[in-house]
C-alpha cells in the first residue's frame, strides 16, 4: 500500500511538473491578408516567434502566468493583448488584425529609461531607426550609416587613415556613448573603431538619445548615446546574406545564421567581412584618397529558455582590422620608416556581454560586459602600441509601487585598464598603466501623475578612483494630449566625462604634432535642458504627417578642447578656463501618402561657442546647420522601390597652421547625395543598386598640408620650435592631416544582393 501511494505521488508530481507550461498560438493578419514575418513577443521574457507565410505563429514552453503579448511588423502599428496560461487553460489562441502604420512613433524603446516602453509613452525623447531605414542607403559600417540621421554626423579626424567619431548636436565623439544591447562596450580606445565591423544583418534597430544620460549610464554619456539593439535569436531569420560591391573595388559581406542548439537554446551567428585594396589618388596629392582596409568581424548571440521565462542571453564579438593610408608608393615593408609616409593600424578587439534575470519573484536583472582592445599602429615613424581592458557589471531592480510609481534601482561597477607606449602611462618609476575603478548607484522613479502627465526623477552617484565623487541628477516631464496625438517633453539633467586624450583624440596620435598637457585634466561636466514636441496629424485621404521638434541648451564646465592654433607643432590640452555652450533647434518631418510615397527629412541649426579669458569663438569642425532627407517610393505590387537620400552641411571652422596658412578658415557648404533602386523577388531574394555621392563632391586637394614633405625634412624651425617661412615654404606650414571636414571618396556605383530564409 505504501509503495502504491508513493508511486501515485511520483506520477502526480511528474504530471504536475510537465503541466507547468502551455502554448500560445494564433494568426496575424493585416488588411484582410496574412502578415508574414511579424514578431510575436511575450513582454518581459525571452519567448518569441515569427509568423510564417500564412501569418501563423506558435510559442511553446510558456510557464503558467499572466502575460502581455506584443505583435509588431514592418508597415503596421504594433498591438498588445493580454493572456493567461494556467493548468485549467494550458493553451491559448490569440489572433491579431494589425492596422497599417503611418509612422514609427509607437516603436518600443529602452534607452531612455532602461525599461521597455512605447516611444510615445517614454518621458525621455528617443529617436528610433530600424534596419529598413539603413537599407535605403547601404554602407559597409554603422559609422557611415549615421550620415543620414538628423543632428548626428560621422566626423573623419584624419585625411590619411580615415578614422573618425560620431558628433551629436555638434559635440565630439568622446561625448557620445555607444551601447550594444544596452551595454557600454564601445568606449575609450575603441571610440574610433567601435562602430565598424558590427554585422548589420543582426541589427534590429538603433535608438538615439540626444543630451546627457549620465544618470543611468554614467561617464561618457554627456552629449548623448547610441544604443544598437541586436535581434533576438527567436525573431531572426534562419539565414540572411547581403553582399555589396562598388565601382571603387569595395566589397562588403554580411551573413546571419540562426540555429537551435537544443529545444530551449537558440543561437544567432553573424559574420561581416569588408575588403578594399584599391589605392586611388583622384586629388593628386600623392596620398590615398580612401584608406585601404581588410576587416572581419564575428558575432554570436545565445538565448536560453528558463523556468518561469526568466531571461538569459549571452553574446560575444571579435573584430580584426588591418588598415593603412598614406603615400601611394607605401607598402608594408616601409611600416615605421621615413622613406614613404604611411599610417598603418592593426586592431584586434573582443567583447562579451549578456543579461541574466535572477530566479526570484521580483524583476531583478544582472547585466555584464567585458572587452579587450589591442592596437598596434604606426603614424609615419611614430609608434602607438596600446591595450585596454574593461569589465562592467550592473544589477537593476524594477518594481511598480502604489500604481503611480515605477521605480528602477541599480548599482554598477566598471573597471578599466589602459596601457600604451606614450607619455600618458609613464610614471616616475617607468611604465605606469592607468587603472580606474568606478562603482556607482542610481535610482529612478517614473511617476504617473494622471493619464496625461508623467514625471521622471533620477539621481546617480559614482566614485571615480582618481577624481572622487560625482553626482548626476535628472528631471523629465511629459504631457500627452487627450487624443494621444501630441506629446510635450521637458527635461533637464547633468552629464560628466572622465577624459583619456590618447584613447579618444586621433589627432594626438598622428605623429604630426607634439602633445602637451598644461595640467592634470579634471572631469568635464555639463548641464542640459531640452524641450521636445511631437505632433501626429492624420488626414482623411490617408496622408500622415509627423513632426518631432526639439530645442536644446547644454552648458559645459571643465571642457577639454585641444588647442591646435597656439603652436603648429603642438596639440595643447587643458581644462577650459571658462565655459562652453551648445544650443540650437532641430526638427524631423515624417510624411507618408497612401500611394506609397514617403519623406523623412530634418534639419538642425545650432551654435557651439567657447568662452575663455573673456573671448568667445566657435568650436572647430562644427557646422552651424545640417539637414538630411530620405525620399522613398514603392511602385505598387511590382516589387520595385526607389530611395533618394542625402545630407547638407553648412560651413565649419577648420584648424589652420598659423596666421600665414593660406587655406580657407571655413569650409564651404557641401552635400553628399545618393540614389538606389531595389527589386524584391519571391522566395526571399532582393537586388539593389545605385549611385553614391551623385554630385561627386570632395574637399579641396590641399586638405593635407605639405604631403610632399611628411617628415618635415625641409621645414626650418627657430629656437622656440616655430616654423620659419622660406622660399620653399612661404606659408610656414608643416605636414598636417587634420584639416578635414568631408570624405575624399567621390562618385561611385554600387550593386548588391540580399537573400533571406525566414522560417524552415
Amino acid at each position: 500500500m505504501k509503495i502504491n501511494i508513493f508511486t501515485t505521488l511520483i506520477i502526480i508530481g511528474h504530471v504536475h511538473a510537465f503541466a507547468q507550461t502551455g502554448t500560445i498560438s494564433g494568426k496575424v493578419t493585416g488588411q484582410g491578408q496574412p502578415v508574414a514575418y511579424a514578431s510575436i513577443v511575450l513582454k518581459g521574457t525571452s519567448l518569441a516567434d515569427v509568423t510564417d507565410e500564412a501569418g501563423v505563429y506558435t510559442i511553446r514552453n510558456v510557464s503558467f502566468g499572466h502575460y502581455t503579448v506584443v505583435t509588431s511588423a514592418v508597415g503596421f502599428e504594433p498591438q498588445n493583448r493580454e493572456v493567461s496560461i494556467s493548468a485549467d487553460h494550458p493553451t491559448a489562441t490569440l489572433d491579431f488584425n494589425l492596422t497599417e502604420s503611418v509612422s514609427e512613433l509607437q516603436e518600443v524603446v529602452i534607452s531612455g529609461t532602461m525599461k521597455e516602453v512605447s516611444r510615445m509613452d517614454s518621458p525621455v525623447p528617443v529617436e528610433v531607426y530600424t534596419s529598413a531605414f539603413f537599407k535605403a542607403n547601404p554602407t559597409p559600417s554603422l559609422f557611415e550609416s549615421l550620415q543620414n540621421v538628423n543632428g548626428v554626423r560621422p566626423q573623419l579626424n584624419c585625411n590619411v587613415c580615415n578614422t573618425g567619431d560620431i558628433h551629436i548636436n555638434g559635440l565630439e565623439g568622446p561625448y557620445t556613448m555607444i551601447l550594444i544591447d544596452g551595454m557600454p562596450i564601445v568606449s575609450g580606445l575603441s571610440t574610433v573603431y567601435g562602430l565598424t565591423g558590427i554585422p548589420q544583418s543582426l541589427i534590429e534597430r538603433m535608438e538615439i538619445v540626444k543630451g546627457p544620460a549620465s544618470t543611468l549610464y554614467g561617464s561618457e554619456a554627456v552629449g548623448g548615446l547610441i544604443n544598437i539593439i541586436t535581434k533576438k535569436p527567436a525573431l531572426a531569420p534562419i539565414l540572411s546574406v547581403d553582399v555589396m560591391g562598388t565601382s571603387w573595388g569595395e566589397v562588403n559581406t554580411d551573413i546571419g545564421i540562426k540555429f537551435n542548439a537544443t529545444e530551449k537554446t537558440q543561437s544567432l551567428l553573424g559574420i561581416n567581412y569588408f575588403n578594399y585594396q584599391n589605392p586611388v589618388d583622384n586629388n593628386h596629392d600623392g596620398f590615398t584618397d580612401v584608406t585601404l582596409q581588410n576587416r572581419i568581424s564575428v558575432f554570436n548571440k545565445w538565448s536560453f529558455q528558463r523556468k518561469n521565462n526568466k531571461e538569459l542571453s549571452i553574446a560575444a564579438r571579435y573584430n580584426y582590422e588591418d588598415r593603412w593610408g598614406g603615400d601611394m608608393r607605401w607598402t608594408p615593408e616601409y611600416r615605421g620608416g621615413d622613406q614613404f609616409y604611411g599610417e598603418s593600424i592593426y586592431t584586434s578587439r573582443w567583447e562579451t556581454f549578456g543579461t541574466y534575470q535572477l530566479p526570484v519573484e521580483e524583476k531583478i536583472n544582472f547585466q555584464f560586459s567585458a572587452n579587450g582592445h589591442e592596437q598596434n599602429s604606426y603614424y609615419g615613424t611614430t609608434s602607438y602600441d596600446a591595450r585596454q581592458y574593461i569589465a562592467f557589471g550592473q544589477l537593476t531592480w524594477n518594481r511598480q509601487i502604489a500604481q503611480r510609481h515605477d521605480v528602477l534601482l541599480g548599482t554598477a561597477y566598471r573597471y578599466t585598464y589602459y596601457d600604451d607606449n606614450t607619455p600618458a602611462t609613464v610614471g616616475a618609476d617607468g611604465n605606469n598603466p592607468s587603472i580606474t575603478s568606478l562603482p556607482g548607484i542610481f535610482v529612478q522613479d517614473e511617476i504617473t501623475l494622471n493619464e496625461f502627465n508623467k514625471l521622471l526623477v533620477g539621481l546617480r552617484y559614482d566614485h571615480n578612483s582618481v577624481h572622487g565623487a560625482i553626482f548626476s541628477p535628472r528631471l523629465n516631464y511629459k504631457w500627452t494630449s487627450h487624443n494621444k496625438q501630441t506629446v510635450i517633453r521637458l527635461s533637464t539633467g547633468n552629464g560628466y566625462r572622465v577624459a583619456n586624450v590618447f584613447t579618444e583624440d586621433h589627432a594626438a596620435l598622428t605623429g604630426a604634432r607634439q602633445v602637451i598637457f598644461t595640467e592634470s585634466l579634471k572631469p568635464e561636466t555639463s548641464w542640459n535642458t531640452n524641450l521636445n514636441v511631437v505632433k501626429k496629424i492624420y488626414a482623411a485621404n490617408g496622408t500622415f504627417i509627423g513632426i518631432d521638434a526639439s530645442a536644446f541648451y547644454t552648458y559645459f564646465t571643465n571642457r577639454i578642447i585641444p588647442d591646435y592654433e597656439t603652436d603648429p607643432n603642438k596639440i595643447i590640452y587643458s581644462n577650459l578656463n571658462g565655459s562652453a555652450v551648445s544650443k540650437g533647434i532641430s526638427m524631423n518631418f515624417d510624411v507618408s501618402w497612401a500611394s506609397g510615397f514617403k519623406i523623412l527629412a530634418g534639419f538642425t541649426a545650432m551654435d557651439v561657442e567657447v568662452t575663455e579669458n573673456d573671448e568667445t569663438y566657435h568650436q572647430l569642425l562644427t557646422e552651424r546647420f545640417s539637414g538630411v532627407w530620405n525620399v522613398g517610393y514603392t511602385f505598387g505590387n511590382s516589387g520595385f522601390s526607389v530611395d533618394y537620400t542625402g545630407n547638407v552641411y553648412g560651413p565649419m571652422r577648420l584648424p589652420l597652421l598659423g596666421e600665414l596658412d593660406n587655406r580657407p578658415e571655413y569650409s564651404p557648404w557641401w552635400s553628399i547625395q545618393n540614389i538606389q533602386i531595389t527589386k524584391k523577388f519571391q522566395k526571399g531574394w532582393e537586388l539593389y543598386g545605385g549611385v553614391k555621392n551623385l554630385l561627386n563632391y570632395t574637399p579641396p586637394s590641399n586638405s593635407i598640408a605639405r604631403p610632399f614633405d611628411p617628415f618635415d625634412k625641409n621645414v626650418k624651425f627657430d629656437d622656440n620650435g616655430q616654423v620659419i617661412p622660406t622660399a620653399d615654404n612661404p606659408y610656414g606650414l608643416t605636414f598636417d592631416p587634420s584639416y578635414v571636414f568631408a570624405p575624399n571618396q567621390g562618385i561611385r556605383g554600387f550593386i548588391g544582393a540580399r537573400y533571406i530564409i525566414s522560417q524552415p
